[in-house]
């Protein structure tokens, strides 16, 4: 029995191209990608990227590596990763990540993926290598989800300490107990890069009064 070669892509989204070398054999191998992206073998993730179906690869489709793969260069954070910390308690149904490119928002058959642009060297500051389920892909770090989402949240009440902590305690329900366990040196470097420094500076105060 002939394997299927799109087995070997396992769960990590691949370029048509990529895709198609595997049909050399034929005339026109990009018809061939179509046609299997139209039977449900690979999952359109944008325009000349996919990922295999994980009835076929036998692997879960993980979101967050398709995010860093949709656009980058970029990390999952803001609510998505606060939520993956279990640090807020809502769902979150959009794929939130952070880029040095400009803002964008993709849609495909997984969900929304929105990214949001930072400057490069806030962009670095925070970054983790996260595994799961056998794969690797990158996500902010606690402290810099949290930084990120108040860059980005235009809903931010005040710039007063007691506005910072009503937005966490009854906007975003945040655990405040896991707020003492945090890094305050990515805050601060955050802090020195990023566009709301006072802000910043008033969670720390709040994490180290």
């Amino acid at each position: 029995m002939k394997v299927n070669p799109l087995i070997r892509f396992g769960n990590v989204p691949v370029q048509t191209g990529t895709v198609a070398s595997c049909f050399g054999y034929l005339s026109s191998p990009n018809e061939k990608v179509r046609a299997l992206e139209k039977d449900g073998q690979l999952i359109r993730l944008k325009r000349g990227l996919y990922v295999v179906n994980s009835e076929l690869s036998g692997k879960p489709v993980n979101a967050c590596l398709c995010a860093n793969h949709i656009y980058g260069p970029s990390y999952v954070s803001l609510q998505w990763a606060l939520r993956w910390y279990g640090l807020i308690p809502e769902q979150v149904h959009t794929m939130t990540s952070v880029t040095t490119k400009r803002s964008r928002a993709f849609e495909n058959s997984l969900g929304r993926f929105t990214y949001e642009q930072v400057e490069k060297d806030y962009f670095a500051i925070g970054i983790n290598n996260v595994s799961e389920d056998g794969i690797t892909f990158l996500m902010a770090s606690r402290e810099k989800a949290l930084c990120d989402m108040l860059l980005h949240d235009s809903y931010l009440p005040s710039q007063s300490i007691k506005g910072l902590l009503r937005y966490l305690e009854e906007d975003i329900r945040f655990d405040m107990d896991q707020l003492g366990t945090f890094d305050v040196s990515i805050i601060e470097a955050c802090a020195r890069q990023g566009r709301k420094e006072n802000i910043m500076n008033n969670l720390i105060k709040i994490i180290r009064p």
